[in-house]
């Protein structure tokens, strides 16, 4: 399991990614800031809303040299049906984590379920852990407190409660 302040072994898997099957790990992604995202299941109710939502501000997580993977414990093929059905838009890879592998090493595997909880991670571009959010199956994150986050981590200073892109820091 790793914790915030830990860089990460280089883990990896398959994915689904704009309409091929791919094995990805994360060194893949080094020097870029990727925000890994899982969700519980294909094909069910508050996912896709969460899914679309970072489907839909991806430009912005770009301009800030960051990478969106979403995941699940899924196959490649669950997701390539899914996706080509009901989620077109999306660009961006999702990791198919049929093994547990990746969900374990997050510490959010739903062990008697098979699926992960909702985790929200990001990591810097050296490979180090730098913010987690895990939270039951029922109720969907917040992609702007995600980007939020991200921005705040790459000031480098210290971030005040409700701080936004643009405002003081409390910094040097």
């Amino acid at each position: 399991m790793v914790q915030v302040g830990q860089k990460l072994e280089n883990f990896g898997c398959m994915t689904y990614h704009a309409g091929k099957f791919k094995r990805v790990q994360l060194s893949d992604y080094k020097g870029k800031w990727v925000v890994l995202f899982f969700y519980p299941r294909d094909f069910t109710f508050v996912c896709p809303t969460e899914i679309r939502g970072f489907a839909t501000k991806e430009q912005e997580f770009t301009k800030y040299n960051a990478v969106i993977l979403g995941a699940s414990t899924d196959s490649e093929h669950s997701h390539k049906a899914w996706f080509e059905r009901d989620l077109k838009e999306v660009t961006f890879p999702i990791l198919a984590d049929t093994s547990h592998a990746v969900s374990r090493l997050f510490n959010i595997l739903k062990e008697d379920e098979g699926l992960a909880h909702r985790g929200t991670f990001i990591i810097d571009p050296e490979g180090v852990l730098r913010y987690q959010v895990v939270s039951d199956l029922n109720v969907g994150r917040s992609v702007e407190e995600t980007l939020r986050v991200l921005q705040g981590l790459q000031t480098g200073e210290l971030c005040p409660i409700d701080w936004k892109p643009g405002q003081k820091t409390l910094g040097k």
